[in-house]
Order: structure tokens, then C-alpha cells, then sequence
């Protein structure tokens, strides 16, 4: 057996003892048992390199001993939750521009999207992801400008434009024996041309920077290709296996998992039940004025609770105002800088989101929501109406008595908003 101690978002510690079999998707499972949180596969394993400025997530397969033994004294496991680890199964045409992705045996490059990660998963066909990226030079603050190849043998240069003749290419790094990681430091440190920095990392390498393979991309969605692609070549097919994990559990619940209402997008229509049988609305305007009509409803509802039921003695709506404190999805007085980390930390997925107090209105809240790998803020105001206090992003077309009335509309109905909420970001404590 050996010792293992993870951290949680809020600097608290959990000593876990396993044996040396144990994978990070087992670990993940211990602790979400061991704090009682809500399971589901989304909760990942960071190896976290503060002297470095690195991190990446753990893949679920890898057994925790063996990525300890390569880790430095100063380095340490944190417990979060990663929505985009395997969000390249259900949208790999987001991951993977086209323009990106060529496949070394055909001249045109095209292929169907339905082709795209099978090529990537099967061992025999080989595929390519190729584009300029900016190369830190060793022991320098300078970068360089190349033409890139990463390929299942390794990642490529060209020393001559966009040549990829094999006379003109020079390996920069392997596969088998490297890691990918994000860069966590701002730009300034290494001083480098964009925000979008990651690195590869030597497995032997522990503390000393000068062995890491800089790297920058021009953009958030280019970086995540080639994120994406080194981890696909790596693994292969294994990732893919843990991608399907999650869903044969769910049939056969594990005795200790909490029921979690799970809603799944695709599942969810506009409905009418208007008539003495149920039908499904397909017109998006009227099923945008039914999201409506429902808002209101709940509102009705609510205050004719309010008239029957008995009010707090307090304020009559006092209950309504506190009652989203409790939720995972709430995370009280963040910095707008805080809000965006999280989300980034916690893959950059359509409908990630959280609510927070808001920083210039000390009586309204903010949405803050990820759409096209893209972090957008939406203010909640509060509006008054016949004395009872309601909450809108809508500028009051959309009113709710409560956030948590609000959250479970949008999650249903996507309303103003780019995209329906989906996955909250969520801090846990160990």
C-alpha cells in the first residue's frame, strides 16, 4: 500500500492509502465516497507542478503510484472536476479543424466526420495534426515560428516552411515517454507571444525547466487540438474505454452512489399538454413562448404559495433570497479573474457554468456561462412586483422567485441565453 495526499480547490488535504494498482479513475471514485460529493466521471485527478507553472489531468486509466514516482517534492494531486476530458468523443468536428487534421496517405486530406476519430483510434491508419506554432528556444526567453507535424511517432519541425519532406523534418519531442501539459503561469514568465501555452514534459524530468518543450498556439481552439491529438496518439483506444466506462456503470449503480438526477440535453423537447394527450412542440418560436409561459407559471405558483402558505416572519421572501447558498453551482463573492480560472480548470465546455454575487451591484448576481470554448457574463437583477422580489436576466420578460427556480429553467430552456446550462462548475471541499 502506499500514501497518497490530494487536494481540494480550497487548500484542504485527504491522506488516501491505496495499493499500487489503483487507477486515478479509482482514487477519483474513493473520494467522492469518502466526501460525500455527487459521482459522476467528470471528477479527475491534477498533477499539479507549482515550481513548473504546469498542470495536467490524470487520465482515468493511470495507475496513481506510478505518476507519483515521477513527480518532485513540491508537487501535489488536486481533486476536480474536468467536463471536457472526454468531450472530443461527442464533438470531435469542434476539436479537430479541418484545415488541422491531414492524413499522410491521401493528397486532398478531406475525410467525413464520422471517419475522423476512428482514423485517430485505429493503430494502423495515420492521420496527422500539422500547423505554426511558436517554439521557446532552450535556455532562452526567445520563440520561434514553425511549421508543426505531430504525428503517433512523435511531434515534428520543419526546417523549411511547410515542407514535410523527411529530409526536412526534426523531432522535437516522442509520445511514449512525454506528457502534455498547460501552462498555468501568465505569458509574461516565459515571455511568450500569446496566452495559449502548453508544454511537453519528459516523464524523467522533475523540477528543471529547461528540459520542457515550450510551446504556443494562436488560439484556445488550435491549443486544444494539439492537446487532444498528442493524448489520442498516445493512448489510442484505452482513452475511448474509459470514455464508455461512466456509461456501463450507470446500469449496474455501485451501492455506496448517491441517485443523481441526470437530465440529458438530447432527451429534453418543448412539450404541450395543453390538449387531452401530450405533444411535442417543433416550432422554435412556439416553443421559446411555451419556455415562457412556464416561467410565468412557476412565478403564479410561487406567490399563491406565498398567499396560502405562511410568509417567514422575517420578510416574506427572505427564504428566496438565501436559498442558492446551498447550491454547488453558487460560489458567493469570486472575482469575475476567479470565475474565468474555474471555468477554464474545469474544461471549457458548452454550458459550463456558475452564479456568483456580483461585483458592482451588491443586489444582483452574475451568470457566468462558456459557449464555443468562449467565458460570456450575465447579469441577474432583482425586480420588485406587488411587494415581492423577484430575479431576471431577461430585464424582466423571464422572472423567477428564487436563483435555483432560475438555474433549473434555463437548464431546461435556453431562453436569452447562447446555450441551456448544463454542467455546474463546482468546488468541492475534501
Amino acid at each position: 500500500m502506499e500514501i497518497v495526499k490530494v487536494w481540494s480547490e480550497d487548500g484542504a488535504g485527504k491522506v488516501v492509502e491505496i495499493p499500487a494498482d489503483m487507477t486515478a479513475r479509482d482514487v477519483c471514485q474513493l473520494l467522492v465516497y469518502k466526501s460525500h460529493c455527487l459521482d459522476d466521471s467528470a471528477w479527475s485527478l491534477v498533477e499539479h507542478h507549482p515550481i513548473l507553472g504546469i498542470e495536467r489531468c490524470v487520465e482515468d486509466h493511470e495507475l496513481v503510484v506510478q505518476v507519483q514516482a515521477s513527480m518532485s517534492g513540491d508537487s501535489k494531486f488536486l481533486f476536480r472536476k474536468n467536463y471536457a476530458k472526454y468531450e472530443f468523443f461527442r464533438n470531435p468536428l469542434n476539436f479537430f479543424p479541418e484545415q488541422m487534421v491531414a492524413f499522410c496517405q491521401e493528397s486532398d486530406g478531406s475525410i467525413p466526420p464520422s471517419q475522423l476519430l476512428q482514423n485517430f483510434l485505429n493503430s494502423s491508419s495515420c492521420p496527422e495534426i500539422q500547423g505554426y506554432l511558436h517554439v521557446k528556444e532552450p535556455g532562452r526567453k526567445s520563440w520561434k515560428k514553425l511549421y508543426m507535424f505531430l504525428r503517433r511517432s512523435g511531434l515534428y519541425y520543419s526546417t523549411k516552411g511547410t515542407s514535410k519532406e523527411p529530409r526536412h523534418l526534426q523531432v522535437l519531442s516522442d509520445l511514449e515517454d512525454s506528457n502534455v501539459f498547460t501552462v498555468i503561469t501568465g505569458r509574461k514568465l516565459h515571455n511568450a507571444p500569446t496566452d495559449y501555452q502548453f508544454c511537453i514534459k519528459p516523464s524523467k524530468v522533475r523540477s528543471d525547466c529547461k528540459e520542457l518543450k515550450m510551446l504556443c498556439a494562436e488560439d484556445e481552439q488550435s491549443r486544444t487540438c494539439w492537446m487532444t491529438a498528442f493524448r489520442l496518439f498516445k493512448y489510442g483506444i484505452v482513452l475511448y474505454q474509459s470514455y464508455n466506462v461512466p456509461q456501463q456503470r450507470k446500469s449496474n449503480l455501485s451501492p455506496f452512489t448517491a441517485p443523481v438526477r441526470s437530465v440529458s440535453e438530447n432527451s429534453l423537447v418543448a412539450m404541450d399538454f395543453s390538449g387531452r394527450t401530450g405533444r411535442v412542440i417543433d416550432n422554435p418560436i412556439e416553443a421559446q413562448s411555451a419556455a415562457l409561459e412556464e416561467g410565468h407559471t412557476w412565478r403564479k405558483r410561487s406567490q399563491r404559495m406565498n398567499v396560502l402558505g405562511s410568509p417567514s416572519p422575517l420578510h416574506p421572501s427572505s427564504l428566496s433570497t438565501v436559498i442558492h447558498r446551498t447550491q454547488v453551482w453558487f460560489h458567493g463573492r469570486i472575482m469575475r479573474e476567479e470565475a474565468h480560472k474555474m471555468m477554464i480548470q474545469q474544461g471549457q465546455v458548452d454550458g459550463l457554468f456558475l452564479l456568483r454575487d456580483s461585483q458592482s451591484n451588491p443586489k444582483a448576481f452574475v451568470l457566468t456561462l462558456c459557449h464555443h470554448q468562449k467565458i460570456k457574463h450575465f447579469q441577474i437583477l432583482p425586480c420588485e412586483e406587488d411587494g415581492q422580489v423577484f430575479f431576471s436576466l431577461d430585464d424582466g420578460a423571464t422572472k423567477f422567485t428564487d436563483l435555483i427556480h432560475l438555474v433549473e429553467f434555463y437548464q431546461l430552456n435556453r431562453g436569452v441565453l447562447p446555450c441551456k446550462l448544463k454542467h455546474p462548475c463546482t468546488a468541492v471541499a475534501l
